[in-house]
């Protein structure tokens, strides 16, 4: 008689399963002689030992791994004749009443995906960011390049202000009392970088070389170093160099600097027009998608399987612990992390990927080699051997499947883009990229 597959609730399904004892044994018996031929048992050559102590010895581990085999094929068996697709791991449970003599039986319970139906795509509403890149733009790259190639010059006879490169001793003492890091000598900071705190800076500001200042700092409530957060402070420093911001010239040296070889300014001036405006268009590219894919989950409703749920939770709670051990977090591996944290953004990839994979299938989306090679070689364009990158992408299967997936959004933005209602908006360059 074919199992059942009851439905439970939403998506939970469960069937109860049988296998014979007798066929289970004889399968046993069949590893077990297997097993024989080649076990080396303490007392025995190889492959002489008898089955009864091969069946001693193995016996238990070969026994659970038929049953698991059994009950897996029979498992199996039901889902493809109930056209199931199941979510996650199917859980047994044994079940020991109302079971017939000669058989095993056990209860699976699992999730299945759910059915999906696509939203009228027509009746999406998204916004499509585009954004100008001019010579104001290019030029504000530039100064941030130059200044990243700050030179610093002594200034020996001007008080130190916001920008200079200052080096000082200082002393830190809390009721009387020196504390652990509170205490340097020849200590280089920028003024106006916000590095220090800012009674700090303000107290430095103004100074002259050889000049000294004491002055009261109140820790923040909230600094890094519990030791000394929300106490009050004093501080005795002394300056002893004054260094005056120096921008380097726009010239051949700095062209060569940032690796344009034969000092070519236009040249350079070309590679960073091309640059800000790849890394403009990915930006703008980047907040269209999301506008899409804001819409596409928002007009979706359907159950997710919590099997799916729960494992992206884990997988964004692992990463925030790496994230947390990169930051030099002591305890990242045990501090508390609720699982609520990451709820509402985990339901929501789960359901994007989902309704994505229906829509790429519904409409033949998928990434086809062409896309992929010309995606790899517009990537490849910022390196200095575009050539070898394209190469090492399409000769290794993890990082073309990387492109590929790209690939596969960028087909469902556009496919969505031609036939929802799209609204289009210029975003400030400053904006996008996250200067102001």
């Amino acid at each position: 008689m074919q199992p059942v597959v009851e439905k439970l609730s939403g998506l939970e399904r469960r069937v109860d399963l049988t296998v014979s004892v007798a066929d289970i044994e004889k399968e046993v018996q069949t590893q077990l002689k297997r097993v024989a031929r080649t076990a080396k048992i303490h007392g025995f050559r190889p492959g002489k030992a008898p089955l009864s102590v091969i069946e001693r010895s193995h016996g238990p581990s070969v026994r659970y791994d038929v049953i698991n085999g059994q009950i897996g094929k029979t498992l199996d068996k039901v889902i493809a004749d109930a056209n199931l697709r199941v979510a996650g791991t199917p859980n047994l449970e044994p079940k020991t009443e109302d079971t017939d003599e000669g058989v095993l039986a056990f209860s699976a319970t699992f999730e299945v995906y759910p059915e999906i139906a696509l939203p009228d795509l027509a009746g999406l509403k998204v916004t499509r960011s585009t954004v100008s890149v001019g010579d104001a733009e290019v030029q504000k790259t530039v100064d941030v390049l130059r200044h990243q190639r700050t030179i610093f010059k002594p200034a020996a006879d001007r008080s130190a202000q916001a920008g200079d490169r200052v080096k000082l001793d200082f002393k830190g003492t809390i009721d009387g009392v020196a504390f652990e890091g509170g205490s340097a000598e020849d200590f280089y900071f920028v003024l106006g970088q916000g590095r220090m705190l800012p009674e700090f800076e303000t107290a430095a500001t103004g100074l002259k070389a050889g000049e000294s200042k004491t002055f009261p700092l109140k820790f923040p409530d909230d600094y890094g170093s519990a030791a000394v957060a929300g106490k009050q402070a004093e501080f005795a420093i002394t300056l002893k160099e004054v260094s005056a911001p120096e921008l380097p010239e726009m010239d051949a040296d700095f062209a060569k600097s940032l690796g344009q070889a034969e000092g070519n300014v236009e040249l350079l001036l070309a590679d960073i027009r091309a640059n800000v405006e790849r890394e403009a268009q990915a930006r703008a590219k980047n907040r269209t998608k999301a506008s899409v894919m804001d819409a596409l989950a928002g007009a979706c409703t359907f159950d997710l399987p919590k099997a799916l749920v729960d494992s992206e939770i884990a997988s964004r709670t692992a990463a925030a612990r790496e994230e947390l051990k990169q930051r030099g977090l002591p305890n990242a591996d045990t501090v508390p992390i609720p699982e609520d944290t990451f709820r509402a953004e985990s339901e929501r990839r789960v359901r994007l990927g989902l309704v994505v994979g229906e829509l790429i299938k519904s409409a033949d989306l998928t990434a086809k080699p062409e896309q992929v090679r010309a995606r790899i070689e517009d990537f490849a364009k910022s390196y200095e051997q575009p050539a070898q990158v394209v190469t090492y992408y399409l000769s290794d299967r993890q990082r073309r499947a990387e492109i590929e997936s790209l690939v596969l959004e960028d087909n469902v933005v556009d496919h969505i883009l031609a036939a929802a209602q799209v609204t289009d908006e210029s975003v400030d360059f400053d904006t996008l990229m996250g200067t102001h």
